[in-house]
């Protein structure tokens, strides 16, 4: 099998632990919106909703972050662990008979969830070859976008057959079915390779070295990119051994990892404030302003998980090539141009207007148009934070980025529907300048990372300047794998040439 084929295919299997997050993501706002669940535990606690949806992402912070400690189990054994988690949060859930065992079960859930979007994107930066290493991390945000797509088409079958039945299963079947991905990813996790820098890292080398040669040479361990990349490997995590964070404090001890952690939780936070949590969670509650009914606002989420996966095809196939700045640049100014649309639209046809023209116009903008344009920004919040960081700083490093993303998500979860509320389309300004703020910081700070490989971040982060535009970096040769293979084939060939 071709290498990059045979990387690709672990990497999407990890990748379900990301689908377990777009398959909550979608599903959620279909059961708090169903009658059946509206009649168990809305009208008995009127904020039961957004608290529905904040606990998991609370939970999947607190997640997030033990999973920063998870680093001597290993990445498969932490993504099993994530797994199981979300098993027992999401049977809880499923089987709920009151509030309370909701609230847990949603909390439990989201700790499982915190741990596994923190490994997925770790372990497919690691095992990746340079070349390829966007592709694999941006199959976090396709499985997302593609768990989404199931939730919306399953919720949406759920309410209209099961509507005003009262019968639970309306809301019950959907939250079951999650479980299904995360028992297949806890009990096959462990057919696949565990990550070569992960091996060396804990002093496995020989195993690393096998690992690295299956996952990039179809098993030839004297492959002469293998032992360049074996030998950069090896040489920086002796260094880190000595000079590495061993501690979130440790993080922010040099201007080089201040960098790298502002960057990747400026990502991350960037991600949640374009306004996509607002428009993935409370749909029904947006769309019911405009007089829209929640089966029919579950068929619109359908379409738009669909045009997300169409979008995120297109730009599986530019990340590699155009990079990450143009992406991340370009996907938040047209998020924040799909916002001003829409804004513009609710400010001159108010929800009481009846003109269904401009009802019609703010779906599309608002919803189809900014998801498509989401998917350029939002890939790279999980790509650039798993690929910027060292071995030693990896784990906390994205964990803390991974944080930073639930706590904003959690807040938009908890705001966005007294916003809606109280102020209407004025919430949506919000974003529309968050969306352009962004694109500005990271036109002045966000590097160029396509195709370099890890070890070479450091070199980057420590030698390249601060502000990004007109300024010009090349690595050292001793850390470009292509440069020590190339002097390592010289030396072979000249080694025979003596013999």
């Amino acid at each position: 099998m071709n290498p990059k084929l045979y990387q690709f295919l672990v990497a999407l299997f990890a990748a379900f632990g990301s689908f377990l997050y777009g398959y909550d993501l979608g599903v959620i706002a279909s059961v708090v919106a169903s009658d059946s669940f509206v009649d168990k535990f809305v009208d008995k606690h009127s904020a039961v909703s957004g608290t529905v949806v904040a606990l998991f992402t609370a939970g999947a912070f607190f997640g997030a972050f033990g999973a920063g400690y998870t680093d001597p189990l290993g990445r498969r054994k932490t993504l099993a662990l994530g797994s199981v988690l979300f098993i027992v949060g999401g049977a809880l859930q499923t089987g709920a008979v009151d509030i309370g065992m909701l609230y847990f079960a949603r909390l439990l859930a989201g700790f499982g969830i915190g741990i596994l979007v923190e490994t997925v994107p770790m372990f497919q930066a690691e095992i990746a070859h340079a070349s390829i290493r966007g592709i694999l991390g941006s199959l976090q945000q396709t499985m997302l976008g593609i768990g989404s797509l199931a939730a919306s088409w399953i919720g949406y079958g759920c309410e209209y057959h099961w509507a005003n039945t009262g019968d639970s299963i309306q809301w019950r079947l959907p939250l079951a079915l999650q479980l299904v991905p995360a028992i297949g990813l806890a009990s096959c996790i462990f057919f696949f390779p565990e990550s070569p820098r992960w091996l060396i890292d804990h002093d496995r080398h020989e195993e690393g070295l096998r690992n690295l040669a299956t996952l990039h040479a179809n098993g030839v361990v004297n492959d002469a990119y293998v032992l360049a990349e074996y030998e950069i490997i090896k040489r920086q995590i002796e260094e880190e051994h000595t000079y590495g964070a061993k501690s979130y404090k440790e993080l922010f001890a040099n201007r080089s990892n201040t960098r790298r952690i502002v960057i990747a939780c400026a990502c991350q936070a960037s991600a949640q404030m374009t306004g996509v949590s607002a428009i993935q969670y409370f749909s029904p509650a947006i769309f019911a302003q405009i007089g829209i009914s929640t089966s029919r606002t579950l068929l619109y989420q359908g379409i738009n998980s669909i045009i997300g996966e169409l979008a995120q095809f297109i730009f599986f196939f530019l990340i590699d090539r155009v990079g990450r700045r143009p992406l991340q640049i370009g996907g938040n100014i047209m998020c924040g141009v799909a916002f001003l649309i829409g804004a513009a639209l609710m400010a001159k046809y108010p929800t009481s207007s009846a003109n269904d023209s401009a009802h019609w116009a703010f779906i599309v903008s608002s919803t189809w148009l900014f998801n498509f344009c989401f998917c350029a920004s939002g890939t790279m919040s999980w790509i650039i934070p798993a690929e910027i960081f060292n071995t030693a700083t990896r784990a906390k490093g994205i964990s803390l980025s991974t944080m930073v993303s639930f706590a904003f998500n959690t807040m938009i979860a908890e705001v966005t529907p007294i916003a809606l509320d109280r102020i209407g389309w004025r919430y949506y300004i919000l974003f529309i300048v968050c969306d352009f703020g962004n694109a500005l910081f990271f036109y002045l700070f966000l590097p160029e990372t396509k195709g370099i490989t890890l070890e070479v971040m450091n070199d980057l982060f420590e030698n390249s300047p601060l502000l990004v535009p007109g300024s010009h970096w090349e690595p050292r040769p001793e850390n470009d794998v292509d440069q020590v293979k190339e002097t390592k084939m010289i030396l072979q060939a000249a080694h025979v040439e003596e013999a």
